[in-house]
């Protein structure tokens, strides 16, 4: 009897790991960020549906990646920052990998359907690229990507056999609202703004501003570069350029309307008056379950909004002239060519000063506009130019930066 058990073990033992082989394969690119973690939260409500295949972080919180490999036990990790690497204990059966080499592994292995693009900057570029050749899905949270290399991921998008799903909550309301619709019948995409922690302060008071009120959101938990980034407007002008790609519509027919309550996560208006919108809690779990499962739609372990308890719903135009990197985003966009990515390069690196007290939080806007200047654009019809494209800019930045620290 006892044999008996023990081999009825080892073939349920066996059958369990045929039935993980044939679930979709996930990479996600990120895991220890907000979006990664809320990923996996996801994931974990549907272990039948999904396993993990690779896990990747940049580098930062491998305390937190320690513990998701101890959970999900996937066959690659990758860590970008080889120096962080070593402290990761491993399971046997997994591998570790390190660098941007690593993240294109993660993203085009074997066993991989769908990678979740949410890591921060254009780190993950390549990566991106690389999956899509490959016929993968990526749920894309990272709008970076798309503001740098816009052009170039979706020609691949066009030719190719890949999927590109938005994770980011504005554009994941644009797909939805605009499933089954023509093109043709849009008159304008609306992405909704919160407006940030600084709304209603005025240019006079924005000089005294620190990191730490920055980083205070007042309705989504989110990371410090994309919390910055809504503090500034920047978020909501990268959000422009990211839609303009993704769903083929002019920059003029892409508006931007501020809504402090964070319920309608963006807005069509059809040419015949009708606006649809797709609304919901702030949490990002909601388009994320939706990329993962689509065209299915997922349990995202979200609370319904109660409409019972809704607060009313208020919108208003947005103040360019408080907020110059909105007006910046549109301009970069009409330049077209490399200007977005250079927009985007300086605006990290001026984000990335800031948080080291480099810089005041007036000033984030004078590297962006100082860099976009004298730029020089070429078309970004290449991965390669547009890596050429963000290292000059970075370049650029850093220079100014500089003569602002040291005036």
């Amino acid at each position: 009897m006892t044999l008996k058990l023990l081999s009825f073990n080892k073939s349920r033992k066996a059958m369990n790991e045929m039935e993980k082989e044939t679930l979709p394969g996930v990479t996600l690119l990120g895991s220890t960020g907000s979006v990664g973690r809320q990923t996996l939260e996801v994931i974990d409500l549907h272990r039948n549906r999904f396993q993990v295949v690779a896990l990747a972080a940049w580098g930062g919180h491998m305390d937190l990646l320690q513990e998701q490999v101890n959970r999900f036990r996937p066959p690659l990790v990758v860590v970008g920052d080889p120096s962080k690497a070593q402290g990761i204990s491993l399971p046997s059966e997994t591998q570790l990998l390190t660098g941007i080499e690593g993240m294109v592994k993660a993203a085009t292995h074997t066993k991989t359907k769908v990678v979740v693009a949410a890591m921060v900057g254009i780190s993950g570029l390549t990566a991106v690229y690389e999956a899509l050749k490959m016929g993968k899905r990526v749920a894309l949270a990272n709008k970076e990507t798309l503001v740098a290399g816009g052009q170039v991921i979706m020609n691949l998008v066009k030719k190719g056999t890949g999927e590109l799903i938005p994770v980011d909550s504005e554009h994941s309301a644009l797909f939805q609202c605009l499933m089954g619709h023509s093109k043709k019948d849009v008159k304008h995409l609306w992405l909704t703004a919160s407006g940030g922690p600084f709304l209603d302060l005025s240019s006079e008071d924005m000089t005294n501003v620190s990191p730490s009120m920055a980083l205070a959101h007042p309705v989504w938990n989110m990371g410090p570069k994309i919390t910055i980034d809504s503090a500034t407007l920047m978020n909501k002008g990268l959000e422009v350029i990211e839609a303009h790609w993704l769903f083929s519509i002019d920059p003029s027919h892409i508006r931007v309307v501020i809504h402090p309550q964070g319920v309608i996560h963006s807005l069509v208006e059809f040419k015949d008056g009708a606006l649809l919108a797709q609304m919901g809690p702030p949490d990002m779990r909601v388009p994320i379950s939706y990329a993962l499962g689509f065209p299915e739609r997922l349990k995202s372990g979200v609370k319904p909004l109660d409409l019972t308890r809704c607060p009313p719903l208020t919108f208003q135009e947005p103040d360019f002239k408080r907020f110059p990197l909105l007006h910046l985003a549109y301009e970069a966009l009409k330049m077209g060519g490399t200007t977005p990515t250079a927009l985007n390069a300086a605006n990290e690196m001026a984000v990335e000063a800031f948080l080291a007290e480099k810089i005041t939080f007036p000033q984030l806007p004078q590297v962006v506009e100082g860099v976009l200047k004298d730029w020089q654009s070429t078309p970004a019809d290449s991965l390669e130019t547009v890596k050429e494209a963000d290292q000059d800019a970075r370049y650029k930045a850093q220079k100014l930066i500089k003569q602002i620290t040291n005036s």
